[in-house]
């Protein structure tokens, strides 16, 4: 029974990847596939943004907007 299992593992599962990982690797294999400037556009929309708010006392602290992009 598992032969069967293993069988139908996914190639990015037997890879050792996250479907996360593969997802991300096969969005940067497209973007860089673009040409200008849709090549453009699709960078800028990968860039992620969000907002982490700290609580005390049972109220949230300022927000802080954080991005995955390393400053420059």
């Amino acid at each position: 029974m598992a032969s069967k299992i293993t069988g139908a593992v996914p190639h990015w599962r037997s890879a050792g990847m996250t479907y996360i990982t593969y997802s991300n690797f096969c969005a940067n294999l497209l973007r860089n596939c673009l040409k200008e400037p849709h090549r453009a556009a699709a960078l800028e929309r990968e860039k992620v943004h969000f907002v982490i708010s700290k609580w005390s006392d049972g109220k949230p602290e300022n927000p802080v907007t954080r991005t995955d992009q390393p400053e420059a």
